[in-house]
């Protein structure tokens, strides 16, 4: 499967890489794997459940039997069911920041996201697609935004799905996200060597990946 081209986009929560990279993927024609919402699905899980999040063992059963979801666009179908706003939910949101910490969550889930890797090829959003799932990947992106526009992008998406959110509490809970995500012992959120940084603060999403095509492309950079 290495001969398969993957394009690995990795950055920090609310920077665009989701809606990015499947621009990317719609351009190209390649699969799209958004590895965030594999955590999500199981902090949801770990959440309805009422297991902790720090039950390692309990989190890594949940990682071990989660079926494989279908990305649709904006929508994430588990064995048939839509789920996209249930795992977007603030409290699925931060206990999924601590079960993408446990190890043997993450062992779980990385031969499931390496599955994703089909003809003609693959564009992977996450945080670490570059260093850890996808090393060999054709093209390596590290796509930020200021931690200021980072939290407005959230918040607009939070009130277009009618959720109550403050600005305040978003830059509160994006910083303790970084901050976790950096500082977890497995696969730490970090820019990866021959990653090409992608600052977004002042570009849409159409722009970004248009940058990201050309540079596969050889169009461009």
């Amino acid at each position: 499967m290495s001969a398969v081209p993957v394009i690995a986009i990795d950055g920090p929560s609310a920077s665009g890489k989701g809606t990015v990279a499947q621009l990317v993927a719609g351009e190209l024609g390649f699969h799209y794997l958004n590895s965030g919402a594999l955590y999500r699905l199981v902090a949801l899980g770990v959440v309805r459940n009422g297991v902790d999040t720090s039950d390692e063992a309990g989190a890594a059963a949940f990682a071990a039997q989660l079926p494989t979801p279908r990305f649709e666009g904006e929508e994430i179908l588990l064995e048939g069911k839509p789920v996209a706003d249930a795992i977007r939910t603030e409290q699925v949101s931060t206990a999924a920041s601590f079960v993408a910490a446990l190890p043997k969550v993450r062992e779980a889930l990385l031969g499931r996201q390496r599955a994703f890797r089909r003809p003609p090829g693959l564009v992977a959003e996450g945080r670490d697609m570059a260093s850890v799932v996808f090393p060999d990947a054709e093209l390596k992106v590290f796509l930020t935004a200021s931690i200021e526009v980072r939290a407005q992008r959230r918040l607009k998406q939070l009130k277009e799905k009618g959720i109550a959110a403050t600005l305040a509490a978003l830059l509160q809970e994006l910083r303790e996200r970084d901050a976790r995500d950096a500082a977890r012992r497995v696969a730490p959120l970090r820019h990866s060597p021959g990653a090409r940084p992608l600052d977004t603060t002042s570009m849409s999403a159409e722009q970004a990946a248009a940058q990201i095509v050309g540079w596969y492309r050889g169009t461009n950079g």
